[in-house]
């Protein structure tokens, strides 16, 4: 190969390295990031939640809620709890005898918080963790559960805190995918605005 001929070479492929740069790197992601902003707005800048004009989370990501006055989340396996830099399930099987014990201690701690007696069922939601560990749901069952200890802490009355959790069901996706859920960090920071 002549040295013109490999000169013409090396321009061409320098010059498809940086228009491809350009637009992998800077239109596309501009593009992806412009009508993200104008169609889903409070998506793509993860539906955070602004409380007296301060960032107090994300409806997308569970908080640990503790106290007797709160509806509880599902357990978490993310780092040392609900740490979304760490998210993540515990990667136990259902013959492993760590997670055994551990759902078997859950279960426990949940019936005595929620006065339930031993026989009753309690929801695996509220002893299992999510496989991001980050779930912000939970489901009716569980919240409907937690509804009398959080109403006698609270000082209201179960039909009223019934109500709140309603409006705070969130239904299927798209009308058939999954089950109705409670977004816990949307109805505790309701339950503190007294409203």
């Amino acid at each position: 190969m002549k040295t013109s001929e490999y000169l013409k070479e090396l321009r061409m492929a320098l010059a498809s390295v940086i228009v491809l740069a350009v637009i992998l790197c800077g239109a596309y992601p501009l593009a992806v990031w412009g009508i993200g902003q104008a169609l889903f707005p409070n998506q793509a800048n993860g539906t955070l939640i602004q409380l007296r004009g301060k960032t107090v989370g994300s409806s997308l990501i569970a908080q640990g809620f503790k106290g007797a006055a709160y509806f509880h989340p599902r357990p978490s396996a993310a780092g040392q709890g609900y740490d979304s830099s760490n998210s993540g399930g515990s990667n136990l099987g259902p013959t492993s005898q760590k997670l055994i014990d551990s759902v078997k201690e859950r279960i426990a701690v949940y019936r005595l918080e929620n006065n339930l007696t031993p026989e009753f069922p309690v929801p695996a939601d509220a002893v299992t963790s999510s496989g991001s560990g980050l779930d912000p749901h939970i489901s009716v069952q569980n919240a409907r559960l937690q509804a009398p200890r959080v109403a006698k802490v609270r000082n209201m009355s179960q039909e009223t805190l019934r109500q709140k959790i309603d409006i705070h069901t969130e239904g299927r996706d798209l009308g058939m995918f999954g089950e109705p859920r409670v977004n816990v960090l949307n109805l505790n920071l309701e339950l503190d605005s007294g409203r």
